[in-house]
């Protein structure tokens, strides 16, 4: 791995791409860090570059879009509009020395500062791109799917005698009132699925799926309206 934290600058390669996890601060239920959004975002930020010649993983912007968990202690939020100018000046200064600049989000709450953000700095003629750490069937937020994920990245965090069964309803019937009332008001546990059953196997499998996407999707470098790399 070849992080930007570590180089100096006369180190850095040409024009190199950029690897950016974006995460978040906010409650995961009573058994997974605040910091869940932020760790899965740096693993898979972690393991593309392994992959990718010439790239560079950035230290990780830690901070999101969270108001719907605001009503749990631990969360911090930027909000969109606030989100939306980092990530716009960003990439308006990291792409005066990188080729390419890609943000793997971590968190949906995100969603629209990127898509309000990145399309702004293409127009600019910046070639940056987002990418969302998506798992096709999981649940929404700190069920099996984060937990397995947890599990497998940094296992010493997730307090697995603590998890217990949030709302399972499918995430699509309750946006209206998250988007309403906030989290809490629908699972006062703030889980969002079943952690049941979650593994460091299924993690480990998630995970790989996740990245081996990612850096077919980085060879052909096809990006979207939203900015949305795919």
């Amino acid at each position: 791995m070849t992080s930007l934290g570590a180089v100096t600058w006369p180190e850095l390669p040409e024009r190199p791409l950029l690897v950016v996890p974006l995460g978040a601060v906010e409650q995961h239920g009573p058994h997974l860090p605040l910091t869940t959004d932020t760790a899965i975002a740096t693993a898979v930020a972690d393991r593309a570059v392994d992959r990718l010649d010439g790239a560079l993983l950035a230290p990780a912007l830690a901070y999101g879009a969270s108001g719907e968990h605001e009503d749990f202690p631990g969360t911090v939020s930027l909000g969109t509009e606030a989100l939306t100018g980092l990530l716009v000046e960003y990439g308006r200064s990291a792409c005066r020395w990188a080729g390419r600049v890609l943000i793997v989000n971590g968190h949906g709450g995100n969603l629209d500062a990127l898509r309000t953000a990145v399309p702004r700095v293409r127009a600019e003629g910046r070639d940056v791109a987002w990418f969302p750490c998506g798992f096709p069937g999981g649940d929404a937020h700190a069920g099996r799917t984060e937990t397995s994920l947890m599990l497998h990245v940094e296992p010493e965090q997730v307090r697995r005698d603590r998890a217990v069964t949030g709302e399972t309803t499918p995430i699509g019937a309750l946006l209206p009132r998250l988007r309403a009332e906030g989290v809490r008001a629908v699972s006062p546990t703030g889980v969002l699925g079943d952690p049941a059953g979650a593994g460091a196997e299924e993690g480990a499998r998630l995970l790989d799926g996740l990245v081996g996407r990612l850096t077919s999707a980085v060879g052909t470098w096809r990006i979207d309206g939203a900015g949305r790399l795919s």
